[in-house]
């Protein structure tokens, strides 16, 4: 079995990301020393392919001990990093757990001389929204889910990962997301990297066929290949006509394999191949070597997408209350900071718990509602109600004590909340802790 060291050079990342944020340096330096870290995070696929092309070279008979040679150095890394790593946080009994995550599967990278994909860069800050004023400078990634790019760049395509992932019953937005991430790392804008063969954008479209599905989905007037929204529509017409078009192959006996898997394939080295092939594309060494992998890849990662997915991609409402929830979740990714943020947004370089109910509540409901700043103070506005009646945007306290609750955090249903944790982490969606009171602020 392949040898993965992508969960310990994230620990690692992570590890030193908590020491950064915790430590009374200036700001610019905390930022320059996260860039760094996020520099050396995306480094963990590299290393990987490197470890294992070395064992691969080794004398067959001695390539099993060598991989468990490495995959015993791997835990034993990670088992002196866990008092550095945040803790994870426990679900409320009675309402529903975060969705199990299993751990990545190893699948050997695309080769590069295929003209479809280009591995993307190095992780770099993404702009929130297209601004680059809001871009998240060094913000550290989810671990262990969001070990392939900042969540904060993921949050910008979810609203289209779940609109596209509607078009059709075939393809649903973890699929589109895993695609995505395998495409072009979530990429965007003017920087996204551009493939060897000239494939552009996070969906990296080539021109022919993004003049055939590239269109102007956010009403914006311009079919923007380098942009989110129409990219994503693009890509979910294209792999929901591929979808009809392959289920009618297979009606007739023309081709066979799993559906999906034949579309994402077709999305790679294009429908046509897979009607040549009578199924998976294969033969040709860009096939074999790239193409199968790409379909392995995204269908490997596609339940890790959709535990991140699912708590972000629900129905929050028209209402006051989802506003709530869609404000905070703008900065997911975001750095904690102890004191951080206020009703107009981060400061000092993130939020802490009470400073992002702060924004929210604020964003949602302009003069409407100003709360205090501290959690304690919050607790104080709005009604108690039972945790069993909770809805998207209510506020969740706990951590109590003698001066009431040290924490607060924002209800966005199926029991889970999103929320600045501690020192060391980032803004993240996560279950309920135990013993959290409700309030409505509204």
């Amino acid at each position: 079995m392949p040898v993965d060291p992508t969960a310990v050079i994230v620990a690692v990342a992570t590890a030193l990301g908590g020491f950064v944020q915790g430590a009374d340096i200036p700001l610019p330096v905390k930022d320059q020393a996260a860039q760094a870290i996020q520099s050396f995070e995306a480094s963990a696929p590299a290393a990987s392919q490197q470890i294992n092309d070395i064992i691969g070279m080794l004398p067959e008979q001695v390539q099993g001990q060598a991989q468990q040679a490495v995959t015993d150095a791997a835990a034993a890394v990670e088992d002196s990093l866990k008092p550095y790593l945040p803790p994870a946080p426990q679900a409320l009994p009675g309402l529903p757990a975060a969705p199990a995550v299993p751990p990545p599967a190893v699948v050997a990278p695309p080769v590069q001389e295929s003209p479809r994909y280009t591995a993307p860069p190095a992780l770099q800050a993404t702009p929130i929204g297209g601004d680059p004023s809001r871009a998240l400078p060094g913000a550290l990634t989810d671990l262990p889910e969001m070990a392939m790019a900042p969540i904060g760049a993921i949050a910008v395509f979810v609203p289209w990962l779940k609109k596209a992932g509607e078009i059709c019953e075939g393809i649903k937005p973890p699929v589109l997301a895993a695609l995505y991430s395998a495409e072009n790392g979530f990429r965007y804008g003017p920087t996204a990297p551009v493939s060897r063969d000239g494939a552009r954008g996070p969906g990296q479209f080539m021109p022919g066929t993004w003049a055939k599905y590239g269109k102007d989905a956010d009403g914006d007037g311009k079919a923007d290949i380098l942009g989110v929204a129409d990219s994503v529509m693009a890509s979910g017409h294209l792999l929901c006509d591929m979808y009809t078009e392959i289920e009618g192959w297979q009606k007739q006996g023309l081709v066979k394999g799993d559906t999906l898997d034949l579309a994402i394939a077709g999305y790679n080295a294009g429908v046509g191949a897979v009607r040549r092939s009578g199924g998976m594309p294969s033969g040709l060494p860009d096939y074999e070597n790239q193409t199968k992998p790409y379909v392995a890849k995204i269908r490997a990662t596609e339940a890790r997408f959709a535990g991140i997915l699912t708590p972000l991609v629900g129905n929050f409402g028209d209402g006051i209350g989802g506003k709530i929830v869609e404000a905070a979740l703008r900065y997911l990714g975001l750095p904690y900071v102890w004191g951080g943020g206020n009703i107009n947004g981060p400061s000092g370089g993130g939020f802490d718990c009470s400073g992002l109910t702060s924004y929210a509540v604020y964003a949602a409901t302009g003069d409407l509602l100003k709360l205090p700043r501290t959690s304690e103070t919050q607790w104080g506005v709005g009604e108690e109600i039972p945790l069993a009646e909770a809805r998207p945007g209510d506020l969740l306290f706990g951590n109590w004590q003698s001066g009431g609750p040290g924490h607060v955090a924002i209800y966005i249903g199926n029991g889970q909340m999103v929320h600045a944790p501690q020192t060391g982490d980032v803004v993240r969606v996560g279950p309920v802790f135990d013993g959290m009171k409700v309030r409505r602020m509204v």
